[in-house]
């Protein structure tokens, strides 16, 4: 995206003057200034190689200093929207079955949307529990680059198992073929149909992380259920570790009608 902006500029010339074309031509198109920041952030990033690590034929860097890029504030981020056990049930019940058993895994999981799309069989595992497997993504599939530890509570393990033996390969699949993202056509007219367009696909992580607070769940086992980075080995766990995770996860399973509400304070 920010190629053709600066594409034919020698390295010394871009900076944040020269970026300013770029950064207009976005703001006209009503991005938001997150999806700008990937471009500026990756501009950076290369600058800052330029001027420390990549060297020409007489071992000097190419450029002497790297100029500083500037983020866009982020103050028009949009907030996330928790769903209500209501909705969830009203919008899951009217997508399709491959779409409503990858949004039941999500928001049971809190897994992103690639993670959903591209889980494979041969990263299920095996515990000490019996009746009990839990999903290793390797961390080039993850966000943050470490290995996710995902824990199946019992309604997405409900999940893995009416999907089993679909696909010798990819867990959710449509007509023989992995699914490559949820929000696709499907999702976004049953969104308008029901009046629903506020819900998008990672707020169904969102709506996974603020049920567990909701729940009493600590923030330690919310930082391990969600897959965020926290400095501890995240995927070697004893059997009572991974109990205590599965009991916690379980504790916003829609199984009974004591799950924990969520008040929205406005």
């Amino acid at each position: 995206m920010v190629e053709p902006y600066i594409g034919n500029l020698p390295l010394k010339a871009v900076h944040m003057g020269s970026l300013q074309s770029f950064i207009q031509a976005r703001q006209q198109e009503s991005v938001k200034n997150r999806t700008i920041n990937y471009g500026l952030q990756v501009t950076r990033r290369i600058l800052n190689l330029a001027a420390g690590i990549w060297l020409d034929e007489h071992g000097l860097t190419w450029l002497d200093t790297a100029p500083k890029i500037v983020l866009l504030s982020e103050n028009d981020k949009r907030k996330p929207y928790p769903l209500s056990w209501k909705e969830q049930e009203l919008l899951f019940s009217a997508l399709p079955i491959h779409l409503r058993h990858m949004a039941l895994f999500a928001v049971n999981t809190g897994c992103r949307e690639a993670e959903v799309c591209n889980l494979k069989w041969k990263w299920e595992t095996a515990t000490n529990i019996q009746g009990c497997t839990v999903f290793i993504i390797p961390g080039k599939q993850v966000k943050n680059r470490d290995d996710r530890l995902v824990v199946l509570n019992d309604a997405a393990k409900a999940v893995v198992n009416e999907c089993r033996g679909i696909h010798p390969e990819y867990v959710f699949t449509y007509l023989g073929n992995p699914v490559k993202n949820i929000n696709n056509s499907a999702w976004q007219q049953t969104r308008k149909r029901l009046k629903l367009q506020q819900v998008r696909v990672h707020d169904l992580k969102h709506t996974f992380g603020r049920r567990l607070r909701a729940a009493g769940v600590s923030f330690e086992d919310r930082q391990d259920l969600l897959g965020h980075r926290s400095g501890r080995i995240t995927t070697h766990y004893s059997a009572a570790e991974i109990n205590n995770l599965i009991a916690a996860a379980n504790k916003v399973c829609k199984v009974n009608s004591r799950n924990p509400a969520l008040v929205i304070l406005r």
